[in-house]
């Protein structure tokens, strides 16, 4: 049995961790207000891109030779975007979205396809990293705070990726904010972009809801230049775009998981001081009763 010199050490150890996960618990609610704001701010745009170059695609008669609005019959290399985080403390942040590239990497390499990986965040590569893959891309060091710049550099290596030839599809995974409580592992894919239609909402077609929008498209649409030529500028933009919006969901997921997290630490320790103090009062308790029963019985024997 621990004696109270023991119980009270493992008291004020706990109360240490606890000072510390509160610290942490406030300083990801302050960061997350501002992640929720930049969130705000670019998701009508993100979403108003998405749409219009959904509609470019539809309204475009041909493809034009465009190396980036290429789509290849036969798919061979997939590359995926892990996007995790810097850094862990954050419950199963960084794990769900492992497991998911694990999941879809499973179900590539059953149809004889080869996944090609990028990561963004210490946790994603380290994570690949010790899985033996090797990593095409990693990027590090800004997740707690993305810029525009970071999105653009990724974007820029998928892009040249797809371009070259090195892979023929490119898929992204994400942790998407819902909630300081909720975050939902999201699967996108951002090329070849004939498969943004997916994404936009559209009704299928040869329904009359399918012939009525197209008709509606075409009556209230007008592109100057024509669609095709838009499309070569729209593309890479968007690309970015969708890439910079993953990385701000993902990182107020992360404060808001990490804020999770560390309230529940917060409380966990505050259970665990509460048993050692009843421990220890047992503890000290019984010390005493010890004591009076040797003074009793040290009594007894002077009689």
């Amino acid at each position: 049995m621990a004696s109270q010199r023991d119980i009270r050490g493992r008291i004020q150890s706990v109360r240490n961790i606890q000072k510390i996960t509160r610290a942490m618990e406030m300083v990801a609610a302050a960061r997350l207000r501002r992640a929720e704001q930049r969130i705000a701010a670019l998701r009508p745009y993100a979403t108003a891109l998405r749409k219009m170059t959904g509609q470019v695609v539809a309204a475009a008669q041909t493809m034009p030779n465009f190396p980036i609005l290429e789509e290849r019959e036969n798919v061979e290399n997939v590359g995926i975007l892990l996007v995790t985080a810097d850094r862990g403390l954050a419950g199963a942040f960084n794990s769900q979205i492992i497991r998911a590239g694990m999941r879809r990497r499973a179900e590539l390499e059953g149809e004889g396809k080869t996944p090609v990986w990028y990561a963004s965040g210490r946790r994603g590569v380290s994570s690949l990293q010790f899985r033996g893959l090797e990593i095409a891309g990693g990027y590090t060091g800004f997740t707690e705070r993305p810029a525009f710049s970071d999105a653009r550099t990724i974007a820029q290596d998928l892009t040249a990726a797809y371009v070259d030839g090195k892979v023929d599809k490119v898929e992204i995974y994400y942790n998407g904010y819902i909630s300081p409580l909720t975050q939902e592992v999201r699967h996108e894919t951002l090329l070849p972009i004939q498969q943004i239609e997916a994404l936009t909402g559209e009704v299928e077609e040869g329904t009359p809801e399918h012939e009525g929008q197209s008709q509606h498209r075409r009556a209230l649409w007008i592109y100057e230049p024509e669609p095709e030529e838009i499309l070569q500028r729209l593309v890479p933009d968007y690309v970015e775009i969708s890439i910079y919006r993953a990385l701000l969901e993902s990182t107020a997921s992360e404060l808001g998981a990490r804020m999770t997290a560390m309230r529940n630490a917060s409380d966990n320790a505050a259970e665990i001081i509460e048993d050692l103090t009843l421990e220890a009062n047992r503890q000290r308790q019984a010390e005493i009763t010890q004591e009076i029963m040797e003074v009793v019985a040290g009594a007894e024997g002077l009689r």
